[in-house]
């Protein structure tokens, strides 16, 4: 995902801006590592999850609660918005981008059709708002990075995975499991969105000549919010067509999305609230902000599609 973007910013530098891309931790440590990586230094840029460090950025998880996702540009455009109001969230790094992939489905190698299919099933999640969700179905949730899920998958220490297409064709996922469960919703047909991040150190970047900061502030935060959007978008293509020439796609029918929403949406998200309230953060005012925030967006995008 970060390759795009290095390319745009070498480009539109002159290729006075250089970048080299260690992909899947090939300098070392843990994903939970990264971030600490970048504000101390060990590299100049870092694409993370806030989620891989609970409790570090706190508000910007309620982006990732279920049924608040939706379209990855609105998603995009209201993070930057909230970002804008809380900006004391990162105040230790220059944010390039925090965005949104296209949403969590699930990769099942049985077939889930109902609410209840998913009590007893373990599932590979990414962060720990996802595994309060998938604990609210009666799922058993097991975090691990991305990298392992072949080979939990193999050995049957999990039965699916939630993760989004992009994701799930890179890691060849559509080979080894027959199923992929959306929702059928008319808003939305994923389970929640995740959280990603490209932050900068803030040292690199005031070392940085004027006009070269200029290529960087351009190429960052809502001047490119559509613009990620977008490749993450496309990016999903080749793992939809593979894992539907592969396997059964499954959208979950009203009644039974009726049934999650009663069983998670509640639950989560006052779950999430009493969390980080441990922290000082009103977490139902962020709740309401980023509903407010994603559906006026939404109304934006539908505006502009109208012309």
């Amino acid at each position: 995902m970060s390759a795009p973007w290095v390319e745009k910013v070498e480009q539109d530098s002159g290729d006075r801006i250089k970048i080299d891309i260690y992909p899947s931790l090939h300098l070392g440590g843990q994903s939970p590592l990264l971030i600490d990586q970048v504000r101390e230094g060990v590299v100049d840029f870092v694409w993370t999850l806030p989620g891989y460090t609970p409790g570090r950025f706190p508000r910007i998880e309620v982006f990732e609660l279920p049924f608040v996702n939706s379209n990855p540009v609105v998603m995009n455009l209201a993070i930057a918005d909230f970002i804008d109001n809380h900006p004391e969230e990162f105040a230790e790094y220059k944010v390039i981008s925090v965005f949104v992939h296209a949403g969590n489905l699930v990769h099942s190698e049985v077939p889930i059709r109902t609410a209840e299919e998913f009590s007893g099933l373990k599932l590979r999640i990414p962060t720990r708002v996802a595994g309060w969700m998938v604990e609210a179905w009666g799922a058993t949730p097991i975090g691990t990075p991305v990298q392992k899920i072949p080979e939990m998958l193999s050995k049957g220490i999990v039965n699916g995975t939630l993760i989004p297409f992009e994701a799930s064709f890179a890691l060849k996922v559509h080979d080894m499991v027959d199923y992929h469960i959306f929702l059928d919703d008319p808003v939305r047909d994923r389970f929640n969105a995740q959280v990603l991040m490209i932050a900068m150190n803030s040292q690199t970047y005031s070392d940085l000549p004027e006009d070269l900061k200029a290529v960087i502030d351009a190429n960052s935060g809502r001047n490119i919010a559509r613009w990620m959007a977008d490749v993450w978008i496309n990016s999903e293509v080749p793992g939809e067509g593979a894992a539907r020439d592969s396997g059964e796609f499954i959208y979950l029918p009203p009644p039974e999305v009726s049934k999650l929403r009663a069983i998670t949406e509640e639950q989560v998200a006052e779950r999430w609230i009493s969390v980080v309230a441990k922290q000082g953060v009103d977490g139902e005012s962020l709740v309401n902000e980023a509903r407010e925030l994603i559906s006026h967006y939404s109304q934006v995008i539908a505006a502009q599609k109208e012309f």
